[in-house]
């Protein structure tokens, strides 16, 4: 980060704009200071890393350029890229990369035409799959689920299925004392940890 704002305060082009950076590493009212002069209009170009995704408002900010834009996930480059346009003038975010990988490629070109956050999270789902649905793990790598795709409707409409005949079952018997089986089985699947996630969501 810091050879990129050497490099632009070095670049002709942008003679005589002020610019600074913001990251992670710095303190809280530093951090605070750099946005409010950026929210001002005292620094016009503002060099920094994702510490600016969520919760920035500067309606001044019109153009976003994402470096290494092939190291973000589809749902942070969509956070990201909304952090400009939120004033009248519009805004414009330039996913750059140096990969010639296709599906890379073709990740961020689906990411550039499309703006609807819930068609990203589908896609994001479609090409990462669900995750632990028992646990906080993030990849899909680390699914429970074997014969089920949280992309195919038709699964999404039986797991629905499955989730109201689940809580009628607990409704009737919430110890599941007349059902030991079932409740061996959940007690070999769900540990204490995965448990505690289940009850927090």
């Amino acid at each position: 980060m810091v050879e990129t704002l050497a490099t632009l305060r070095r670049e002709p082009a942008l003679a005589g704009l002020r610019i600074e950076m913001m990251h992670g590493r710095m303190s809280a009212a530093d951090k605070d200071a750099v946005m409010a002069a950026f929210s001002a209009g005292d620094i016009d170009v503002l060099v920094s890393t994702t510490v600016i995704e969520v919760g920035v408002d500067v309606p001044n900010a019109t153009v976003m350029v994402i470096l290494d834009a092939d190291r973000f996930g589809i749902s942070q480059l969509h956070q990201l890229r909304g952090r400009v346009g939120r004033g009248s003038g519009g805004g414009l975010a330039l996913l750059v990369t140096d990969s010639h990988n296709e599906d890379t490629l073709d990740r961020l070109a689906k990411v550039a035409e499309n703006t609807d956050g819930f068609a990203l999270a589908d896609l994001d789902l479609e090409l990462r799959r669900e995750g632990d649905v028992l646990g906080a793990d993030q990849s899909g790598r680390g699914t429970h689920l074997r014969l089920l795709r949280l992309t195919n409707k038709k699964d999404v409409e039986l797991i629905e299925l499955a989730r109201q005949d689940a809580a009628d079952l607990i409704a009737q018997d919430p110890t599941l004392q007349r059902h030991p089986e079932l409740a061996a089985l959940i007690a070999g699947q769900v540990d204490e940890e995965r448990a505690a996630f289940l009850e927090r969501g």
